[in-house]
């Protein structure tokens, strides 16, 4: 393991605190309070991020290496799960974050490692052509398995994270990276930018923690809620916080999380963060 693997490793949880610190998030839970989950605060999710250092530097070794994901970065993302376990009492706080943001790791170091610079474009590649075959056998073993995205498919037909790393993290690439460019862009601050890059991820990706938690009724009171904000201007105009605020004790109200979503918005952080997007 080496300085870089480590430095790409303190980026990601970088990242991760970032979401975490964002707000208002619907229904999520951040410094103000805990949204609608009953067992977990901020307290808690921040230790669950910093446990994840040591496993995110192995995953960045192991994706620099390129070695393969049965061997190595799924038994890796595993053992990252145990120590997020671990470190929360049993509480699953990250477990989508780690697959989501150790593929995404993985991808940055083995990109990093086959050229001298890492673009948006360049760890997508990388992440097809290293791991795509492997991760569609995944996302297909998936319908069979027992866990929150099989069981929404089987109910409601959408898909969820395995599908969404077969196809090389389209909502990071083609949905969240663009909508975080335009509010850095545009000028608003960090925090207002992740805000509007949550709900722009929000309206474009059916989350499966929603869909689980509360079935298609409760993805398509997200997506309108979502539409219906950015339609208002989103966080370009005055007011918005006050908006999402609003939204955010709805969110409470229904027990409705995005918390797919904030994953997203958390690899798209990183990923902007390594390719220089600010």
């Amino acid at each position: 393991m080496s300085a870089e693997d480590t430095a790409l490793a303190m980026a990601a949880v970088a990242a991760l605190h970032d979401e975490l610190k964002a707000y208002p998030k619907p229904g999520l839970v951040s410094p103000v309070d805990s949204g609608a989950h009953a067992d977990m605060d901020f307290a808690l999710m921040s230790k669950s991020v910093d446990a994840l250092l040591q496993p995110l530097a192995l995953l960045a070794a192991a994706g620099r290496e390129g070695r393969s994901f049965e061997d190595a970065l799924m038994p890796l993302g595993i053992a990252a799960e145990q120590r997020m376990l671990a470190a929360t009492g049993g509480v699953n706080t990250h477990r989508g974050a780690i697959f989501s943001m150790g593929l995404i790791v993985a991808a940055i170091a083995r990109a990093g490692a086959l050229a001298a610079t890492v673009t948006p474009d360049a760890v997508r590649a990388t992440l097809r052509c290293e791991w795509g075959e492997a991760l569609e056998a995944h996302a297909a073993r998936g319908s069979a398995a027992v866990s929150h995205g099989a069981l929404v498919r089987r109910k409601t037909g959408r898909d969820g994270a395995r599908r969404e790393a077969a196809l090389a993290f389209p909502s990071v690439f083609e949905v969240g990276l663009p909508a975080l460019r335009q509010a850095l862009e545009a000028g608003i601050d960090s925090n207002a930018a992740s805000i509007q890059t949550l709900f722009t991820l929000m309206e474009a990706v059916d989350d499966t923690t929603v869909l689980y938690r509360g079935g298609l009724d409760a993805g398509a009171f997200v997506r309108r809620s979502a539409a219906t904000f950015l339609a208002d201007g989103g966080c370009f105009q005055p007011g918005w916080r006050e908006r999402a605020e609003h939204l955010h004790r709805s969110f409470i109200d229904r027990n409705v999380s995005a918390g797919g979503c904030a994953d997203l918005l958390a690899c798209t952080l990183l990923v902007a963060r390594c390719c220089g997007i600010r």
